[in-house]
């Protein structure tokens, strides 16, 4: 076999797998007639992926279903502790590790401090600590690690891995994470904005039912993560997702992007001085903006400075869909909070590990 025959192999046989784990990572049990019909593949090409699933530890067969007459199918279910992902969200102060496994449960979750004003030397050694603590506690050998995914604050360029100006953070321009990480933990690395990587965890969670969605993150900053026809849209820069640095107010604060009435700036002096009802209305119009400007049907509200106020929040952010959208009949939009809570960004960032790896699950509306 030529080399260029013996990659299409290859690749064939890695799409049909991703293809196949992508419609039954969620499932509770399926059989190879499923498979077979909702892939488009044939029957024996379904038996090989399974086969080799199998023998990864990723899928087992649980026994048989009887449906009429003749020979009954064998079924399947996946293996949730044959793969795990860490994931890290790293904030202005902190660092969140969550472990989930190969269906996105999360396992474990722990939150330790930075130092103040850390450098990238500082959170290179608090991720091998916490990776070294986790996988400990858990006794994972390195084999059953798919890799770790980071959250961080931007700008950030995702594609080359690099954290480019991380708003509030003075160690941090053109800091080549994902390399020096890959490079400290001998493991894939998979580096991405947080909000990008917190609306990733909400469609493991949601499913078909999450196709276009904005989630906004209020947490020591204000960014948007977006979910548009199905996947997480970056830009063409990867850096979408700047949504708290949209002007709200031209004669405003400065803020600390240098602009002047930023949406996060405004809402921060807001809730800072703690005029909540004023701060949760400078997000709704935020909100109400960029509906206007990225015709989305869902907006997930996630961020520990949000839930900590989560039913005012939630009901002016419907208030002025509701209201303000125009024809909003013709217009809806869902409003709900993050399912992930806390652990959203490391949660998400966990799940682009395993989307790199294995694909993204896939599942009908509604199931």
């Amino acid at each position: 076999m030529t080399g260029k025959a013996a990659a299409d192999v290859s690749y064939v046989r890695d799409y049909n797998e991703a293809l196949v784990l992508g419609l039954v990572r969620r499932l509770p049990e399926f059989d190879r007639a499923q498979v077979a019909a909702a892939a488009g593949l044939t029957p024996q090409a379904v038996s090989k992926v399974l086969a080799r699933l199998i023998d990864q530890g990723l899928v087992a067969p649980t026994g048989t279903v009887r449906r009429g007459v003749g020979k009954p199918p064998i079924s399947y279910q996946v293996v949730p502790t044959g793969q795990y992902a860490i994931g890290a969200h790293v904030g202005r102060g902190s660092l969140r590790l969550v472990l989930t496994d190969f269906v996105g449960d999360v396992r474990d979750s722990e939150l330790t401090s930075l130092p103040e004003d850390f450098t990238p030397a500082d959170l290179l050694q608090a991720l091998r600590a916490g990776l070294e603590a986790l996988t400990r506690k858990h006794r994972l050998p390195p084999a059953r690690i798919a890799g770790l995914g980071v959250g961080m604050v931007g700008p950030l360029d995702h594609g080359h891995g690099i954290v480019r100006d991380a708003h509030r953070l003075r160690h941090w321009h053109d800091v080549p994470l994902r390399q020096l990480a890959e490079t400290e933990l001998g493991l894939p690395v998979h580096l991405d904005k947080d909000v990008t990587a917190a609306v990733t965890g909400e469609a493991w969670r949601r499913g078909a039912d999450l196709r276009h969605a904005a989630l906004i993150m209020v947490q020591s900053g204000i960014g948007a993560g977006l979910w548009l026809d199905g996947s997480a849209y970056r830009g063409a820069h990867t850096n979408a997702g700047e949504f708290g640095h949209t002007v709200v107010d031209l004669d405003g604060p400065l803020c600390v992007c240098g602009r002047h009435g930023c949406l996060e700036i405004v809402h921060d002096t807001a809730a800072g001085s703690g005029d909540l009802a004023r701060a949760t209305r400078v997000l709704s119009v935020g909100i109400v903006n960029l509906l206007q400007t990225v015709d989305v049907d869902h907006v997930v509200l996630a961020g520990t400075d949000l839930l900590s106020h989560a039913d005012q929040y939630l009901a002016e952010v419907r208030r002025a869909v509701r209201t303000e959208v125009p024809r909003a009949d013709w217009l809806p939009v869902e409003v709900s909070l993050t399912m992930l809570g806390e652990d959203a960004i490391a949660a998400g960032a966990a799940m682009q590990v395993l989307n790199a790896r294995f694909g993204m699950p896939v599942r009908e509306a509604g199931s």
